[in-house]
């Protein structure tokens, strides 16, 4: 009997789960092993970062300045532009002919790589070590930052790529490092590096640096030298030793040190190193500039940093309002005398600086450099701690003589008005009143304003601060004022837009604002003052805030304030501190160029100034005539009206009438002869018993 036959293939694993209905039918392969899985997944992962990888290498090898790498490198210039694309200033480096390393003594190029590249001639451009150690002090220390760019990659930046701070950059830096390190030995761009880097003063390169500083050739340098130029390049402009020699020469010991740890020099031989002295040769500058060009250099190459070729920086100076600026100043009947204005914005964007009368006669800008007394501008402070104390414009102020203590000064023209308003005392500017405002108010609470404001000059600690006797740059000057304008303090002026700040530098570098009616009250005295007050010459049509200053001897005379976003200040004056001829006041001239300037800059027609009276000028000005003698304190003053002698508590004077025509006919007086209808001269004496004003 046959068996049946048994199916090879049985129809279904009597193990398995049943399959859904549609799943189709099984598969004859094995399921994958998960280990199988993971490698596949990260071969692909490899694959894809690979092929970024090539695509980057591609883009940078196109973006990158390759084949310029290799090729001379062309001296360093900056123009200066202003914000709406006009040319201000071309600037040329000083520059000298490149180093040779086997020409220099040792421990000439050891300085430099002991503080910046130990691991100069061990690594290929990049050295990830150094890296990591700059990284990790970084980390933990609370004080200065390492950097962990080799030589290589400091050359690849400084003089072939932008100095923007972006990745795209960085990774360009590290590719012109490795082809700088496959193309050129070690000596090579070691003498690169040292012949085009930036050591401060407008001077490029080693042997520039070498003759700027020390006077001498750079193969003479001795170590405490070459260590000090070395230090330069963390900071070149800040550490620059014509200006900074403490800093320079502390940094220099930190050379020292380092090149001690890297064994270069012995503890011993670093003891007994003396601090390097400065033999400056100064050259000549290569191209002219402007007032403004000068001031704002130095941060531009600070902005522009070591790169090389021509550069294009942008400034805020307004080429418009600039040409206004210097018009203004030129049409001014200034006589012998020099002249400043600075404009700015409420944020300190200065947008014209004019710094004397010809630039090419004299280079010193008297808007930045000069340190003068800023007269009764100064009572700006003054009023604004009194409003901090509680006080405010309505409230009531002695206008009258000061006949005690040892500081006794006295209006000018010797006009008081007795019992008066903050208002009114501040658009009179009475010195008395802000002599006894500061008195009340306690001197260290106007300096504190002052400082809040961002007055940096030393200020005098007594009461003749009230009157500006503290001397201050104009820049300065007009800050203070710019933050009234503002709302907020301090303002800085700045020559340059600002560069996009961190949070952190957002948060530490925060302005503080006025409270309301804080700055309701000093608008509505700056108001006062410039459309009523002694600063009336000065009035726009527009809305017009300022402040007069006339020193004693009317040896400066200024005004300051703003209108229709502009804040400006102009200054006149006599470089060796003379008097001004004629009683100049700053609401004589000053205030007439400012109002013609600030008529061009705002576009408001200028309509023919009020003839000046110099009643409303001197009244403004200083008087400090304090004779300690038997009568007490005398002083003197000088109006159209006539003359005033105070001595001690009385009063003399002397009227001045003008004249009336005589009618057609009748002939006029005889020279000498009284004037018909003239009042003969007033004295008035002390009260007292029995005494009563009198007329002789």
């Amino acid at each position: 009997m046959t068996e049946a036959m048994k199916d090879p293939l049985p129809l279904s694993d009597p193990d398995a789960l049943p399959r859904a209905f549609g799943a189709g039918p099984p598969s004859a392969f094995a399921p994958p092993r998960p280990w199988k899985r993971r490698v596949q997944i990260a071969g692909w992962v490899v694959a894809a970062l690979l092929a970024l990888l090539m695509i980057l290498i591609a883009w940078l090898a196109v973006t990158a300045p390759m084949s310029r790498s290799l090729k001379p490198i062309a001296p360093p210039s900056i123009s200066l532009m202003s914000a709406d694309g006009h040319l201000i200033a071309r600037r040329g480096a000083i520059i000298d002919k490149p180093v040779t390393v086997a020409a220099l003594p040792k421990h000439v190029p050891q300085a430099f790589m002991a503080i910046e590249d130990r691991r100069f001639y061990d690594h290929w451009g990049v050295d990830p070590r150094g890296i990591a150690r700059a990284a990790w002090h970084n980390l933990w220390s609370s004080g200065s930052s390492q950097g962990g760019s080799t030589i290589t990659q400091q050359l690849a930046k400084g003089v072939f790529l932008s100095s923007d701070r972006t990745f795209g950059r960085k990774a360009r830096e590290a590719l012109i490092a490795f082809w700088l390190e496959a193309w050129l030995t070690k000596d090579q761009i070691l003498e690169r590096y040292l012949s085009n880097v930036y050591f401060g003063d407008n001077v490029y390169g080693l042997r520039a640096a070498s003759l700027h500083y020390f006077n001498r050739q750079p193969e003479r340098l001795t170590i405490p030298q070459a260590a000090m130029l070395a230090g330069l390049l963390k900071a070149p402009s800040r550490l620059a030793p014509t200006t900074n020699l403490k800093g320079a020469r502390d940094r220099a010991a930190l050379v020292t040190q380092a090149m001690v740890e890297a064994g270069y020099i012995t503890k011993a031989e670093r003891d007994a190193l003396p601090p390097a002295r400065l033999n400056v040769h100064e050259a000549p500058d290569p191209t002219s500039g402007t007032y403004f060009a000068d001031w704002v250099l130095p941060q531009a190459r600070d902005r522009a940093g070591a790169v090389y070729g021509a550069q294009n920086v942008a400034t805020t100076l307004d080429w418009r309002i600039q040409r206004l600026a210097e018009a203004a100043i030129r049409r001014a009947p200034l006589g012998k005398a020099q002249a400043a204005l600075v404009a700015m914005k409420p944020d300190g964007s200065v947008v014209a600086m004019v710094g004397g009368r010809n630039y090419g006669e004299s280079a010193f800008n008297r808007a930045v450099q000069a340190k003068r007394q800023p007269g009764s501008t100064f009572k700006l402070f003054v009023y604004l701690a009194a409003f901090r104390a509680g006080m405010t414009p309505d409230d009531f102020i002695e206008d009258t003589p000061i006949t005690t203590g040892s500081y006794r000064p006295a209006n000018h023209g010797g006009k008081y008005r007795g019992r008066i308003t903050l208002r009114q005392a501040f658009a009179a500017s009475s010195n008395v009143a802000a002599v006894r405002l500061t008195q009340k108010v306690g001197v260290d609470n106007v300096i504190k304003v002052a400082r809040d404001l961002g007055v940096t000059a030393p200020l005098t600690e007594d009461l003749s601060l009230a009157l500006g006797t503290s001397e201050i740059p104009l820049v300065e000057l007009t800050e203070a004022y710019a933050a009234v304008a503002a709302g907020a303090y301090p303002v800085l002026a700045h020559g340059l837009p600002p560069e996009e700040q961190g949070w952190f530098d957002r948060l530490m570098s925060r302005q503080k604002h006025f409270s309301d009616d804080q700055l309701e009250m000093i608008r509505d005295l700056l108001s006062s003052a410039a459309n009523r007050g002694t600063g009336s010459a000065a009035a726009l049509r527009t809305s017009t805030f300022g402040k007069t200053g006339t020193t004693q001897d009317s040896r400066d005379a200024i005004f300051v304030g703003y209108a229709g976003g502009l804040v400006t200040a102009v200054w006149i004056g006599n470089d060796d501190n003379t008097p001004l001829p004629g009683g100049a006041a700053g609401g004589g001239v000053p205030a007439r160029i400012w109002r013609t300037f600030m008529a061009g800059a705002i576009n408001e027609p200028v309509e023919d100034a009020p003839e000046e009276s110099r009643d409303s000028d001197l009244v403004n000005a200083i008087a400090n005539v304090a004779t300690e003698a038997g009568l007490g304190n005398m002083s003197v003053g000088l109006d159209t009206e006539g003359v005033t002698v105070n001595i001690g508590g009385g009063q003399l004077r002397l009227p001045i009438d003008q004249p009336q025509g005589p009618p057609p006919g009748v002939p006029g007086p005889q020279p000498g002869a009284p004037q018909p209808g003239a009042p003969p001269p007033r004295v008035i004496v002390p009260a007292g018993p029995g005494t009563t004003d009198q007329q002789p």
